[in-house]
């Protein structure tokens, strides 16, 4: 249920941003987004500054970023996103750029993680109903600079927090206080890394660096 109301609040927010999207000058929907990239920014930095083991942290991003890069997943999922731009014939060059921004930022993050646990556990989804209202707001702001491909990022999060919320019971045990506290700091990182990308400050292949949530859990299994 937390999946689809998530999924129903980006759709929603989508919506209202394309309808807007048409009538706004172009250095207003760059501005927009640069908006949007700063929030995100603090909100990593903020999640960021929760780890516990920087050393942990680093090492599940450096082998993350390995296994990704090996993966080329950030690749795949503009391939996902181009193929469905191509399927549909809407957005334009913006369709892959707003589909892939607006995955990773929806999907990124403990918020997903825990949610979509607490879901498929209890059926609690309350965490997931407050994720909503953050995601339907940044919907709203990303397809009105970045087109469609944003309410097509709701096909990511039936995906990946459906996928969760499937697997909770083989999961639950993983997730220790440790265990989410440094996955919030890896996740900060990489929703930082997104930030940046929206303000044009860097070029970051978050997708690629997406192993490293869990190269978290498996390391700590490890760490002495």
């Amino acid at each position: 249920m937390g999946t689809l109301i998530n999924m129903a609040a980006v759709a929603a927010g989508s919506l209202l941003g394309l309808a807007v999207r048409g009538r706004l000058p172009e250095r207003m929907s760059q501005t927009i987004i640069q908006g949007v990239g700063l929030v995100t920014i603090l909100l990593g930095l903020q999640m960021a500054g929760k780890a516990g083991n920087v050393l942990l942290v680093m090492f599940s991003l450096a082998i993350g970023g390995a296994l990704g890069e090996w993966l080329n997943l950030e690749a795949k999922l503009e391939q996902v996103g181009r193929r469905l731009q191509e399927r549909f014939g809407q957005g334009g060059s913006s369709f892959t750029q707003g589909f892939v921004a607006s995955s990773l930022l929806f999907c990124v993050g403990p918020m997903a993680i825990i949610g979509s646990l607490q879901d498929g556990l209890n059926g609690n989804y309350q965490i997931l109903m407050n994720k909503s209202v953050l995601d339907g707001v940044s919907s709203i702001a990303l397809s009105a600079s970045l087109g469609y491909g944003v309410a097509f990022s709701t096909l990511s999060i039936l995906v990946y927090q459906g996928g969760i919320t499937l697997l909770a019971g083989f999961l639950k045990p993983l997730l220790t206080e440790v265990a989410v506290q440094e996955l919030t700091a890896t996740g900060g990182l990489l929703i930082l890394a997104i930030g940046l990308n929206l303000v044009g400050a860097a070029r970051l292949r978050v997708a690629n660096l997406l192993p490293a949530l869990v190269a978290v859990l498996a390391l700590l299994s490890l760490w002495p």
